[in-house]
């Protein structure tokens, strides 16, 4: 074990990790806002500035479309410069760069602070994950955290174990992959057609790359425990899983219970896509995350 920092550190990471508001509160995660826009109206994403997430499915069932955008260098820098004023050095571990330009923002409002306060340490660890993969490995550096470790062997350690951690996703609107660029819209139509459900996963490079094509809603979300069967291994166990869901709770928590069937593994979080997310993935989203082997995949 090491010994603790000279200064206390704070954990930052942007409200794309989808942790809940209770989680953030309990541990002291500090979340940064992502800016999105539905209907002409905008909101930071936060828990206090954000549409209540039935509303938001709701109206993206109904037709509308949401736009994100990334996190400024100016939001980035106040988060953490409120952290560095309080005496705490940070730890700041970003929404992957495989989906978004927020970490780059990042490392350039914390380059900027480290001129202006010589004596903190502000470190940065692109999480190439997202939601709440994201979320567990923030979840991850917390422990480290609470055991009391620095913020240089915290840093070191989630770095060590990200490319163990292991991301899958269905959809059950093809649409919404379309619109972000994800699929042709031949397949998007086609596909719906068919009833064709692809199963999704993250990448070594933090990009969200299609794994499988199945037909039928229950054999998606059945792909998602079987790649996770793939993927276990004891050199990496799992004490617990995420799950998250675009508003389809019966759908998580049918996951959720085949986890807990097959591999004796309870759900830790089970909660929803936030707004950043759900605006590309869209309603009916279910993803599984957990540590496995690795998560190389070969793409289709």
């Amino acid at each position: 074990m090491s010994l603790p920092s000279v200064r206390p550190f704070s954990i930052l990471t942007e409200v794309s990790s989808d942790l809940p508001a209770s989680y953030l509160k309990k541990h002291g995660v500090i979340p940064i806002p992502i800016l999105y826009t539905i209907e002409g109206t905008d909101y930071d994403g936060s828990p206090e500035h954000s549409l209540p997430l039935d509303l938001f499915y709701d109206k993206l069932r109904k037709g509308a479309s949401a736009k994100t955008a990334a996190v400024s260098i100016e939001a980035s820098r106040q988060c953490m410069e409120g952290e560095l004023k309080k005496g705490n050095d940070i730890l700041y571990i970003g929404f992957s760069s495989g989906l978004s330009s927020s970490f780059q923002n990042g490392c350039l409002a914390a380059e900027a602070l480290r001129q202006e306060y010589p004596d903190a340490q502000v470190r940065c660890v692109d999480s190439l994950c997202a939601s709440l993969g994201q979320g567990l490995l923030v979840n991850y550096a917390v422990q480290k955290q609470q055991e009391l470790c620095s913020l240089e062997d915290t840093a070191r350690a989630v770095e060590e174990i990200r490319p163990h951690l292991c991301h899958y996703f269905t959809v059950d609107d093809l649409n919404h992959l379309y619109r972000g660029g994800r699929v042709s819209k031949t397949a998007a139509i086609f596909g719906t057609m068919l009833g064709i459900k692809p199963v999704m996963h993250v990448d070594d490079e933090g990009h969200l790359i299609p794994h499988a094509k199945v037909r039928g809603r229950r054999a998606a979300l059945d792909q998602l425990v079987k790649n996770m069967e793939q993927k276990l291994s004891p050199e990496y166990p799992n004490p617990y899983v995420f799950i998250s869901h675009g508003d389809c709770l019966s759908d998580a928590k049918y996951v959720a219970e085949q986890v807990k069937s097959k591999f004796k593994l309870k759900t830790e979080i089970l909660d929803f896509i936030g707004p950043v997310i759900g605006s590309h993935s869209g309603p009916g989203t279910v993803a599984l995350f957990f540590l496995g082997e690795n998560r190389t995949e070969k793409k289709l």
